[in-house]
């Protein structure tokens, strides 16, 4: 029975083994190599998902509904600013900021939708 048992078990595999040692004489653990490629996955998806975005942006918004997504959302690089102070950069009113943003919202998601 005891022989039985270590039998199955002989093939199992730990996430913690390691499978290798790399030139530099660490260790590589199988679960190095899965989880490098789950975040590699992870990574084209969202940089598809980057692109999508900004091409829906760049074909279906005004140059005005642009900026005023890219200010609230930081989508240059920048901190996300508030609907005050994006009105502010702008020169327009807060309200009309927030029906920009409205707007460009809803094409934006009728965009990638498709």
């Amino acid at each position: 029975m005891h022989f039985r048992a270590q039998k199955k078990t002989a093939q199992d595999v730990s996430l913690s083994d390691y499978i290798e040692t790399g030139t530099d004489g660490a260790a590589l653990s199988l679960m190095d190599v899965v989880a490098e490629d789950c975040d590699l996955l992870e990574q084209v998806a969202n940089k598809e998902l980057a692109q999508h975005l900004r091409w829906a942006m760049d074909t279906c918004l005004t140059e005005q509904e642009r900026q005023v997504i890219d200010l609230r959302y930081g989508l240059t690089g920048s901190m996300p600013c508030r609907q005050r102070e994006v009105a502010q950069i702008t020169g327009i009113s807060r309200s009309y900021v927030s029906r920009i943003e409205k707007r460009a919202l809803e094409k934006l998601r009728a965009a990638l939708e498709h």
